[in-house]
């Protein structure tokens, strides 16, 4: 079993075993039918993998959709956009339509706040300037986006960066994770993205360490989360790889990936989803 579908099956034992329940009070999400999507979660969960010894954060135990993942990685890094026809016509995904402010955007949030502030070429120069500083931070909750325009407020939110040596390391803070949707999807994400801004520094991907306040289980998706439970995890390792020799960041797209010993664990679990 790998590092990640075992904790992958320890965090949903605990949430299901340890959890509070949002039942007793108001809740922002919603499904499609306007029911309130309430939750069941644990707070302060920290995991951990060192990409350079072959730990990866992908589970077997259902398909993952990686390729998208990183897709969307790009259309908020590289084209550091907010508007969904670009996500649409350039990318396919259309998982962000749900959250259209009105004038075809996500409002001034993620990509957008990208751009606006600059932070990608920020963090390429501060790393290559000064590697061993201690101010290598991407911060996208920035409050005054929030009182510019409606949107969501982002969830994967920060990144600070360290070098070590040879290696990049890289942690994520994220305020709130739909865990059987979303949590490895953001993992593959971030991964992806050390290994970009690796490249494009000069450094080798080291670690990923992820740490979220809010893990949670939709009330919807408890009968999935006991399915999960109960699969057997496959036998191979799987390991997403950055297979090309390019060194500008705004050169890198989805081609230059390549995931091997990828073989989760079929049927697929469909879910719900809360906006």
């Amino acid at each position: 079993m790998t590092k990640a579908d075992k904790l992958f099956l320890n965090n949903i034992q605990e949430i299901l075993e340890n959890e509070y329940s949002t039942e007793d009070g108001k809740v922002r999400p919603h499904y499609k039918d306007g029911t309130p999507a309430h939750t069941i979660f644990i707070t302060q969960v920290y995991e951990k993998y060192d990409i350079s010894k072959g730990e990866f954060p992908v589970t077997t135990l259902r398909p993952t959709a990686w390729k998208s993942g990183i897709k969307e990685i790009l259309w908020i890094y590289k084209d550091q956009s907010n508007e969904l026809d670009i996500l649409k016509s350039k990318y396919n995904i259309h998982w962000w339509d749900d959250w259209n402010i009105g004038n075809g955007t996500i409002g001034q949030r993620y990509g957008a706040t990208i751009k606006k502030y600059d932070l990608i070429n920020k963090l390429l120069n501060g790393i290559k300037e000064q590697p061993y500083g201690r101010r290598h931070i991407i911060d996208m909750y920035q409050y005054a986006d929030f009182e510019e325009t409606e949107g969501l407020h982002p969830c994967a939110f920060m990144t600070e960066w360290s070098v070590r040596g040879n290696y990049l390391d890289v942690t994520l803070i994220q305020r709130s994770n739909d865990y059987l949707v979303a949590g490895h999807i953001n993992k593959i994400q971030y991964v992806a993205l050390l290994m970009m801004v690796a490249q494009a520094t000069g450094y080798k991907p080291g670690v990923f360490a992820h740490h979220i306040q809010n893990l949670h289980i939709y009330d919807r998706h408890i009968t999935q989360a006991k399915e999960l439970l109960n699969r057997k995890p496959s036998d191979k390792n799987p390991k997403l790889i950055l297979d090309t020799d390019k060194t500008n960041f705004y050169d890198f797209t989805l081609d230059d990936f390549k995931m091997i010993d990828y073989e989760p664990i079929k049927p697929q679990l469909k879910f719900e989803m809360a906006i």
